[in-house]
């Protein structure tokens, strides 16, 4: 085969480096080409998006073949940052599914040659019902470029397989400009890293974006003793909500130190069973803020061998974690 002959003459991995070059030099063109005619399009695009989003509009993705997949891929990265999208097959829109197309919704189309027949239908229901069609093509007189209200024309560059004919540049190209939409939305929209958590509860992502008041405990589950109590009641509590520690407060409820194991074996040691923790406690204790993430506080817990940590707003105690809760989410 073709394709073998080429990887025996240049070796696996430079056929690997000229697939990653040519590739390479069509996102360049792509880059060029948003100076021009392409970004004004482009602009006009992602504010359609951003109108339609106001009124609770979708992004209806629609594509066939290698185009389909990459747009099953835009839609979910517009889903995963906020933008209500679906991907639509061409052939099912054809047999019913035009119905989820809304008046209000937004239809962004892909085919690199622009002539799939299998988009004829959807494209005539835009027409037909004024929904805004984007396309994402090479074929700027081709029957979706024509009939697109912003046809995101690219330049047509050679695919990097020997033959030109395996979709590697030309789906290399279309993915980079759904993502730069989708990029664009994020950022004039002002999606921050906690709106991405809500749509990435799971996994990584998730876990390393959790903030600390995701994880602390509060209320009855702290363990807290007045600065008066004596190291025997102390003990007591600390017993009871197995944190290895205790949080100390004054008389305005003011966090003024916190009590540990460590703290225990000195005072046994030197005789002061029978004192007011105040006298033993460690004073200034290190504590945290609920909005500070739990990967950050990870990485101060195992720099100061800390096992638990107090969470504090305006000196109040508000909750404590401790460093086995923080594995447990999966923060690391």
């Amino acid at each position: 085969m073709p394709l073998e002959t080429a990887i025996e003459a240049t070796s696996a991995l430079q056929a690997a480096q000229q697939t990653i070059e040519i590739e390479a030099q069509g996102l360049a063109a792509l880059r060029e080409a948003l100076d021009g005619e392409l970004g004004q399009v482009f602009e006009r695009t992602v504010d359609t998006i951003l109108r339609a989003q106001t009124k609770r509009g979708r992004v209806i993705v629609t594509g066939m073949g290698k185009s389909g997949h990459i747009g099953r891929k835009i839609a979910a990265t517009l889903a995963s940052t906020g933008v209500t999208s679906h991907f639509v097959h061409p052939a099912e829109a054809s047999h019913g599914d035009l119905g989820m197309v809304g008046e209000d919704d937004v239809v962004l189309a892909l085919s690199w040659s622009g002539e799939a027949p299998e988009l004829a239908d959807i494209i005539a229901y835009t027409r037909r019902f004024n929904v805004p069609l984007i396309a994402i093509t090479a074929g700027a007189t081709s029957a979706l470029g024509a009939a697109a209200d912003y046809p995101l024309v690219l330049p047509k560059m050679p695919e990097a397989c020997p033959n030109g004919l395996a979709p590697t540049t030309s789906t290399t190209m279309q993915l980079a400009m759904g993502d730069a939409i989708a990029v664009a939305l994020l950022s004039l929209r002002g999606f921050t890293a906690q709106d991405f958590r809500q749509y990435h509860p799971g996994g990584k992502l998730g876990s390393r974006l959790l903030k600390v008041r995701d994880l602390m405990h509060g209320g009855e589950a702290m363990p807290l003793v007045a600065e008066t109590v004596l190291l025997s009641q102390a003990i007591v509590e600390m017993s009871s909500k197995r944190y290895g520690m205790t949080g100390v407060q004054d008389a305005e409820g003011r966090l003024t130190g916190i009590l540990t194991d460590g703290d225990l074996r000195r005072a046994f040691r030197e005789g002061f069973a029978d004192r007011p923790v105040a006298e033993v406690m460690t004073k200034s204790p290190r504590v945290t803020t609920p909005d500070t993430l739990a990967s950050q506080l990870l990485a101060d817990m195992n720099a100061k061998s800390i096992t638990g940590m107090f969470v504090v707003e305006s000196e109040q105690p508000i909750g404590v974690v401790h460093l086995h809760e923080i594995l447990r989410a999966g923060v690391a």
